[in-house]
């Protein structure tokens, strides 16, 4: 695998390294080693699969409180979407930054996502589906988010938003802490 850091602090784009030969090919899409040498301390608890019946579907902008562990490695594996980030770390060098990136089945890409950061997906295509490996456990009594179009972060959404959960509408808009 192939780690590449990204604007937010401790994300990485990660991409697969497949051999090839007359069977088709082979990629290691997740190593607790491979990670750990990246400077990655990530160990997969839960996998999740989201299905996106609709293009233009946007699930986000989530996160959970500190102390949960939910980072994931998010990875979409049928069709196309608009993955984004936000630094919801107020001591981090880049909080309230964001990151964008098209993950597909095509161009095998994922991200990481570190802890207390939020993250959304907005699907580029009908039927997308994304795999994801979360390295806490879901708890919905510490789950959080914010707006998926809040001015403060300016998020360029490369497509309509045409489907959206009422829960995610109605995540609040970011009022930044100390200072920045």
């Amino acid at each position: 695998m192939i780690f590449r850091a990204t604007e937010i602090a401790g994300a990485y784009v990660v991409e697969l390294e497949p051999r090839m030969d007359v069977r088709g090919s082979f990629a290691r899409s997740y190593c607790t080693a491979e990670f750990a040498q990246a400077g990655i301390q990530f160990q997969a608890v839960q996998a999740n699969l989201s299905v996106n019946r609709l293009k233009g579907t946007l699930r986000g902008m989530h996160y959970q409180k500190r102390g949960t562990g939910e980072s994931k490695l998010v990875r979409c594996i049928k069709g196309a979407v608009w993955d984004v980030l936000i630094d919801m770390r107020t001591e981090s060098a880049t909080y309230l930054r964001h990151f964008g990136v098209e993950l597909s089945a095509k161009n095998g890409l994922a991200v990481y996502v570190p802890e207390l950061v939020a993250h959304g997906t907005l699907a580029l295509s009908a039927g997308a589906e994304i795999f994801y490996l979360m390295g806490g456990l879901y708890d919905g009594d510490k789950s959080c988010g914010c707006r998926f179009d809040d001015p403060m972060v300016g998020i360029a959404w490369p497509d309509r938003v045409s489907v959206i959960s009422q829960r995610d509408l109605d995540w609040p808009f970011i009022v930044p802490q100390h200072g920045k």
